[in-house]
């Protein structure tokens, strides 16, 4: 029940800041897709943990700004390996397995390795992924591992017990 009523006041909440509008017919349709959409959430039973992204809000506030410090350093390893005159990458696959238990946590991670230039995820299978990287001294499994712990700890709420 409290996803339930943690959903309504999240989406009426974002429905108001992105409308900015106040007039009572306005607020009364708002409020009715508000409902309505929450009680089709309901009936499709995908209102849990995962579906509530609002509990997750200071945590992820938190991985965010470390991921985009990951991104800056990864997007000068590939700016410099474009820039060089001989091509020195050395690509690699590697199987990168992870500590997060739920799918929105995996996805996270896996999205998280694929925004960092020079590396995507190529595949997730259970608790491994697939991972293709520039350089094979950069793509080995422990590069990863503090990405997966933080990501983990973003979504899941755990970090370090696998």
């Amino acid at each position: 029940m409290a996803y339930f009523l943690g959903l309504v006041l999240a989406l009426a909440g974002f429905w108001l800041g992105m409308s900015g509008h106040s007039e009572p017919l306005i607020l009364t349709l708002g409020a009715v897709s508000v409902v309505l959409s929450c009680i089709l959430a309901y009936r499709l039973d995908i209102i849990d943990r995962e579906g509530a992204p609002y509990l997750r809000a200071v945590q992820l506030t938190l991985y965010y700004p470390w991921l985009f410090k990951e991104i800056v350093k990864a997007n000068w390893t590939v700016i410099k390996a474009c820039v060089k005159a001989d091509l020195d990458i050395a690509p690699a696959l590697v199987k990168v397995k992870t500590i997060c238990k739920s799918d929105l946590a995996k996805v996270t991670f896996a999205n998280s390795i694929t925004l960092t230039p020079g590396t995507i995820t190529v595949e997730i299978d259970g608790d491994k992924l697939l991972v293709h990287g520039l350089y094979e001294q950069d793509s080995q499994p422990e590069a990863f591992a503090e990405m997966d712990r933080r990501s983990a700890l973003a979504v899941d709420g755990q970090g370090a017990t696998a």
